[in-house]
């Protein structure tokens, strides 16, 4: 878990979208299928209308009058259509689901476009807030889009499946084996990848039902994994999130306003060895990373934050200042023992000690129950994305896997590298340049 990790935690009212969603345009298809839930119900003073005015999209009538407006964290909203796919430079949602497909035997190319196809309709009318075109759920029916994000990427087994390896890009190349690994194969990769993220638990579970739906014949789920974050506002003021080990997490994640973010996170739109099709796209590494959070825990709080680096209770470098004071790497103690370990995962993962190796971390916490023995199986679905993993992710983890201190207490069970194409075009669907380029 590398520390440049975790986007900053947006206030209840928003703080921390898309740094391009104000330049983004609600879609006018959307639009064209029924006004959607946010524009009826609005924020706070909004009229009392709920889900839809009579005759809108999915039959949804107006509630009575002097019915509560949505609160601002059900208004907020990602916009589906971009430059770039929602789900990777907002802040982080309370509530995530990623799942894996592969294609079913005797699908192709064509069913896998008329799939990404429904896919890309769907999420962007759920994203906008509004039900789905077909046998909607009604699961999300009293809520507004909830900071909903939907992102699709492919993995490396897509092209073969498809005919199209003339267009798999090298970056998608499968990541080497690293000696802490203990994966599942059948938790690892997937033909297609789809990543959920939403402020409300029932809006996230309606899209995720709504995708396995959509998916039909065409292809089946791999796997599926569910995962959380704080929700917005639950601090008295925005900060940094906590892990499962307690550990403020994400204090040098790259932001949007970097001057390098976008060479560090995204595909340039030319002047790459990626094919076309990825153009403003990103690569996306998922790991399940299982915390042994009973051996963490019989640390002392000295030996735990010697671990990390930091400080438990503020985030703050071992050698002084605040969360966002730079690390003196050459401090020492009275002893001449450096403060920041010389094994430490924060010391470990800085750029300018990996040649610039630069992720853009955004994970979710997971909690899938406790075994026979008391043992919790719980730690962090960790995503990262990256214009190269073969500049970002690997050598960082080559570099963990040789010395860190926190890898005793963690476990990667499960992984996948997938190719995320840059974001749809008004009346374009996801891959649509791949499939039909």
């Amino acid at each position: 878990m590398a520390e440049r990790s975790i986007p900053e935690a947006r206030t209840a009212a928003g703080a921390g979208k898309d740094a391009d969603a104000a330049s983004r345009a609600p879609s006018a298809q959307g639009a064209s299928r029924g006004v959607s839930r946010r524009t009826l119900l609005g924020t706070a003073g909004a009229t009392g209308l709920v889900l839809g005015a009579a005759g809108g999209a999915g039959g949804y009538a107006a509630a009575p009058s002097g019915a509560t407006p949505l609160t601002s964290v059900g208004s907020d909203r990602a916009m589906f259509h971009g430059k770039h796919q929602p789900g990777i430079t907002e802040g982080l949602q309370a509530k995530g689901h990623l799942v894996a497909f592969d294609l079913a035997a005797g699908a192709g190319r064509k069913e896998a476009a008329a799939l990404l196809r429904r896919w890309s309709a769907t999420a962007e009318r759920l994203m906008a807030g509004e039900p789905s075109a077909h046998d909607d759920t009604d699961v999300a029916r009293d809520a507004g889009p909830s900071s909903l994000t939907i992102t699709f990427g492919f993995g490396h087994s897509f092209f073969s499946r498809t005919g199209l390896e003339k267009q798999r890009p090298v970056s998608l190349d499968p990541l080497p084996d690293f000696s802490s690994d203990r994966l599942d194969p059948s938790s690892s990769n997937g033909d297609l990848w789809v990543q959920i993220g939403a402020d409300d638990a029932l809006v996230a579970f309606h899209a995720l039902r709504a995708i396995q739906k959509d998916a039909g014949s065409a292809a089946r789920v791999r796997w599926q994994m569910n995962g959380f974050n704080r929700t917005p506002g639950a601090t008295a003021h925005p900060m940094t999130t906590r892990n499962l080990m307690g550990q403020i997490d994400g204090t040098r994640n790259p932001k949007p306003s970097d001057a390098d973010f976008d060479r560090r996170i995204f595909v340039p739109a030319s002047g790459s060895h990626d094919p076309a099709w990825m153009r403003n796209g990103s690569y996306a590494v998922v790991r399940r990373i299982r915390m042994l959070l009973d051996d963490w825990e019989k640390l002392t709080l000295h030996a735990q934050e010697n671990v990390i680096g930091r400080r438990k209770s503020d985030g703050a470098a071992l050698s002084g200042g605040t969360e966002k004071t730079p690390m003196d790497l050459d401090k020492t103690d009275a002893k001449g023992e450096y403060v920041v370990p010389v094994n430490a995962h924060a010391r470990i993962t800085r750029p300018d000690q990996n040649g610039g190796a630069a992720i853009l971390r955004r994970p979710f916490s997971f909690h899938d129950g406790i075994d026979a023995d008391g043992v919790p199986d719980a730690g962090l679905l960790f995503i990262c994305w990256q214009a190269d993993p073969l500049r970002g992710f690997v050598p960082l983890q080559r570099k963990l896997d040789r010395g860190d201190a926190l890898s005793k207490y963690i476990r990667h069970e499960a992984s996948g590298l997938f190719a995320v194409p840059g974001g749809a075009a008004e009346g374009e669907y996801v891959g649509q340049r791949l499939l039909e380029g």
